[in-house]
């Protein structure tokens, strides 16, 4: 089993319009709302993969009755971990062309007594897990090291962790040793403090933040793939995969089904570049449809043939 945590969740809005024009009026075309959250997002990815999984996230208020009703319909098995103040909603505004803009509140406080609970619940869960996947940013008010607590509690049950977030917890969850990070570009600037503008400033990136305490790195770079290393940051074990061209629908959830099926793949007994071959095609695919929507199967399957996977020289 895959087991996703999702500690701030949210209620999606995704707004199309024809346009996004600063100076005129425009027009929506559609609007729906989702339950979302990074780590909904991966275990939605892994059901329909088919893969056994279960999503932990908290839940309160209004919205957080919402999400329930989402996931309901969704059918993803889900435990919700209750919390005093409501969850948070999101905006996504996105038009025919393909640009996004994302307006994302910061989330409710957590208490101490709630994040005890939030471990505790999760903890409890990690029997018979073969990864847990840590997703998304940290609501207001709990430790900046609490990802880094699940890893290390993860690793005395021999459950491997994949960490999919930034900042400070992305900085101390690398101390913890976590089986996997995949922060995008601007996370790895970010934590590096200097900008990633070519091919060879990714690949030292990869190196450097492996040589932090992840034992594989995935680096997402939007319509440029995702390149990747394994083996410890020395240099060999690392790929570049490069996406196909696509008509360019909404990027947002792209990452997300990016780091779900690496995880599943390497589940599989996939070897790492053919992980990453498999979620270069999944994130492709989710960047084609409207609002945060995930490719089938069969349709991730037939995308990744046009997915190149290129070794690169350390």
């Amino acid at each position: 089993m895959i087991l996703t945590l999702t500690v701030n969740p949210a209620i999606d809005r995704t707004v199309i319009t024809d346009r996004i024009n600063y100076e005129d009026r425009v027009y929506v075309r559609s609007s729906f709302e989702q339950a979302g959250g990074k780590g909904i997002n991966a275990a939605l990815v892994v059901q329909g993969l088919g893969a056994p999984v279960l999503a932990l996230a908290t839940s309160g208020g209004p919205t957080g009755k919402l999400l329930a009703e989402l996931l309901q319909v969704s059918g993803l098995p889900i435990a919700l971990i209750p919390i005093r103040n409501a969850i948070r909603r999101n905006l996504t505004v996105s038009d025919l062309q393909g640009l996004t803009i994302k307006l994302d509140e910061t989330g409710p406080e957590i208490s101490p007594a709630e994040e005890k609970r939030i471990e505790r619940m999760t903890r409890e869960r990690l029997d018979g897990a073969k990864w847990l996947l840590l997703c998304g940013s940290l609501p207001p008010g709990m430790s900046p090291d609490f990802y880094a607590r699940l890893i290390r509690i993860a690793r005395e049950k021999n459950v491997r962790t994949l960490l999919d977030t930034g900042g400070e917890a992305l900085r101390l969850g690398l101390a913890a040793r976590p089986a996997m990070v995949k922060p995008n570009r601007q996370e790895a600037e970010r934590l590096l403090e200097r900008p990633l503008l070519t091919r060879q400033h990714s690949l030292e990136a990869l190196q450097e933040i492996s040589r932090m305490g992840a034992e594989m790195v995935v680096l997402s770079l939007g319509s440029d793939g995702a390149m990747g290393v394994s083996g410890g940051g020395s240099g060999n074990g690392s790929y570049h995969a490069h996406a196909p061209e696509i008509k360019l629908a909404c990027p947002i959830g792209a990452g997300d089904a990016l780091a779900a099926t690496v995880v599943w793949s390497l589940a599989q007994g996939h070897t790492f570049p053919e992980a990453l071959q498999w979620g270069v095609a999944a994130g492709t695919a989710a960047a084609a449809t409207a609002g945060t929507s995930f490719a089938s199967f069969t349709e991730t399957q037939q995308l990744r043939e046009r997915v190149h996977v290129e070794e690169l020289a350390s």
